[in-house]
């Protein structure tokens, strides 16, 4: 595995829609894995091929479900085992009526984060690693990650979503695609 170079804007991959997968062979393996260890390096919860400079629509997310703040701030809570997602060709295909708030920043535009308004939840259908189909239901900040994601793969930024965007304070804390 290796670490690779997370691109930022204005780099003209990032706005450009993603080619489809379509050749499962070790050097997607290989890609894979190592879009995991530079999201894990970053630190980042989700990375889209375009944010490594590679036009293809797959994007590794990471993140513990049904993680609420409140919990977070309980340090008796116990910590829940982060889930590892692999999505290739994905497609929203649900999206709930029902849409909330919440603060996003991106590993491709350091320094801003911004307030965007996403679907509280989404099924959402892919490939995973193997080529194997999969259906996915998600909601709350993993169905926001989700979204971000997929966003990527189109060429669409947080930025474009946005209602605000400002430089983070120093103690401000968000987690990073």
């Amino acid at each position: 595995m290796a670490l690779r170079q997370i691109v930022n804007l204005p780099e003209p991959i990032l706005r450009r829609k993603a080619k489809p997968v379509s050749k499962f062979d070790k050097d997607l393996q290989t890609l894979i894995d190592d879009m995991i260890e530079t999201m894990r390096e970053a630190p980042g919860v989700g990375l889209a091929a375009p944010q490594i400079n590679i036009s293809q629509q797959l994007a590794v997310v990471e993140y513990a479900e049904n993680e609420d703040d409140e919990e977070e701030d309980n340090e008796e809570a116990p910590s829940r085992p982060k889930k590892l997602f692999v999505l290739i060709n994905p497609e929203i295909t649900k999206a709930s009526e029902e849409k909330v708030i919440g603060v996003e920043g991106c590993l491709s535009i350091p320094g801003l984060l911004g307030e965007v308004e996403r679907h509280k939840s989404v099924q959402v259908k892919a490939l995973n690693r193997h080529g194997i189909p999969v259906k996915l239901k998600t909601e709350g900040w993993m169905a926001r990650i989700f979204q971000h994601e997929i966003d990527h793969l189109n060429g669409v930024l947080f930025t474009d979503r946005a209602t605000e965007v400002w430089v983070p304070k120093p103690d401000e804390v968000v987690d990073l695609d």
